[in-house]
């Protein structure tokens, strides 16, 4: 069972789990630091601008996910440090 805590804002999320991969917490495995997306284009843009810049696609590829705070649209990256960031968007 993966275990999330999570702090919700209107402008974002901070969550800290134990890193779904098994392996040892570090940068952006068991944390993840998320933005505020105004809509999904929103969130595309901002994963396709981090994917130009250096960014590497992590999880699964942008879209919907159902949660404990409903239904999001995520889109994850890793920048060039390792840390993992999303630009989120609640549906609905």
């Amino acid at each position: 069972m993966r275990k999330v805590v999570a702090y919700f804002t209107k402008s974002g999320v901070f969550a800290i789990s134990k890193p779904i991969d098994g392996e040892p917490a570090c940068n952006g495995n068991g944390s993840t630091v998320g933005f505020a997306a105004e809509n999904p284009a929103a969130a595309d843009a901002w994963h396709a601008a981090g994917l130009a810049n250096g960014g590497v696609t992590c999880e699964d590829p942008p879209g919907e996910r159902e949660g404990v705070a409903g239904t999001l649209y995520l889109a994850y990256l890793r920048d060039p440090s390792g840390n993992k960031i999303c630009a989120l968007h609640r549906v609905g």
